[in-house]
């Protein structure tokens, strides 16, 4: 993975454990953050650019229905 696409990643990791962090509800809040670890976790070996950008669009449609949400 290139160092762009890699620092993309990372910051979209970020904002997406901040953005479910502001759930106001205890259950919602740990369920987003479990589901957000565990789907980077889950692709983390990942290393085919097209998969990698398909997993980003999937990540950033995630976050939008988050930001939506909260």
């Amino acid at each position: 993975m290139a160092a762009s696409t890699r620092s993309q990643v990372i910051s979209l990791y970020k904002v997406m454990l901040k953005e479910s962090s502001r759930f106001p509800s205890y259950n919602y809040r740990t369920y987003a953050l479990r589901r957000v670890r565990d789907a980077f976790r889950a692709n983390r070996e990942v290393e085919d650019p097209k998969a990698v950008e398909r997993l980003m669009d999937e990540g950033e449609q995630m976050l939008a229905l988050i930001q939506r949400q909260v």
